[in-house]
């Protein structure tokens, strides 16, 4: 059976992007996993790749030239520019159509800055958001991996007040977009713990009727659907009964009910998975660092991470289809 084609996006060039794509690319135990497409301007990588002390052809990768950064202007690691934003989004759109044509079974995504992508006159919300709005998707979730544990999103990149005001549907569906996730990594069924909103899940309605009211009919509707789910759970303590083995995923209300614990759990490794999605992508869970780019300080054990992940679920879609018979 052929290798998967793995496409990475190289994300803002004059961040670290470009760095921890080559030195993930560089370690022993990358090469022959897959068929690797970087996807991005020649100018960044030779950049990260003389600051890093690193051969690129001695790496074993497909290239995609994006063609967006003039080659003769004054490339600089580090600067906060209009033009990166855009290159970093272009390099966004040629991975996902690529997907969506079936020349890569998968995507990768360096971090984006988006301040730079709005100062090329984008509105930009994020890498989620964008790669939905290319997928013709109107529902999609963030879900982060650790080898520990794993936690999915009701709402994201939204204002606390407005993420509080729950819907039933919304919460269900993220169970079973979690569930269906879980299923290629797992190659089983997902042992779920979902969240409250309340401190102690509203104690019996004493701090809160959301979690009575909204979170435990949907976790009700999500069982009837034959998901092994349960809640709603102290959000205080179930992330260490998830921790200790009792459950594989936990489903978070709102962004730093769930980023906080999961970043505590394994900062370095936890992976970025963007679900409701025709298409499978993961991502590094840290930003663009302006600070260190350049310089051949940046750790790619995240990047490695993602691509590691990236590959497990594309064998898993694979033997999903072979099963169904497609």
């Amino acid at each position: 059976m052929s290798l998967p084609k793995i496409a990475i996006t190289v994300g803002d060039p004059a961040g670290v992007g470009p760095e921890i794509t080559l030195k993930a690319l560089a370690a022993p135990e990358m090469s022959g996993l897959a068929e690797w497409i970087v996807v991005g301007d020649k100018v960044a990588l030779e950049s990260a790749a003389a600051a890093s002390s690193i051969d690129l052809s001695a790496l074993k990768f497909t290239h995609i030239e994006a063609g967006v950064l003039d080659a003769a202007a004054n490339f600089r690691p580090g600067q906060l520019r209009a033009e990166y934003g855009r290159a970093a989004v272009e390099y966004v759109r040629i991975a996902v159509e690529m997907c969506l044509a079936g020349e890569a079974e998968a995507m990768v995504t360096a971090p984006l800055n988006k301040e730079a992508v709005s100062l090329s006159g984008r509105h930009f919300s994020g890498h989620t958001e964008y790669i939905a709005e290319l997928c013709g998707a109107t529902e999609s979730r963030m879900l982060l991996v650790s080898d520990r544990l794993a936690t999915i999103h009701v709402s994201t990149h939204i204002p606390l007040e407005q993420a509080c005001k729950l819907e039933q549907r919304r919460i269900v569906r993220t169970i079973e977009l979690g569930a269906q996730a879980m299923r290629l990594m797992l190659q089983r069924e997902p042992r779920i713990a979902v969240c409250g909103l309340n401190p102690h899940a509203g104690e019996h309605n004493l701090f809160g009727t959301q979690d009575s009211e909204i979170i435990a009919p949907a976790v009700a509707e999500a069982r009837g659907l034959g998901i092994d789910c349960t809640g709603p759970h102290s959000p205080d303590a179930v992330f260490i009964r998830g921790v200790r083995g009792d459950f594989d995923l936990i489903v978070a209300m709102y962004h730093d009910q769930g980023h906080i614990p999961m970043k505590l759990i394994d900062f370095e490794k936890t992976v970025n998975v963007s679900l409701g999605i025709p298409i499978i992508r993961t991502s590094v869970d840290h930003g663009t660092a302006f600070d260190i780019a350049g310089q051949n300080k940046a750790d790619a054990r995240n990047m490695q991470a993602a691509m590691l992940l990236a590959l497990r679920m594309a064998q898993g879609r694979r033997q999903q289809r072979a099963s169904e018979g497609r």
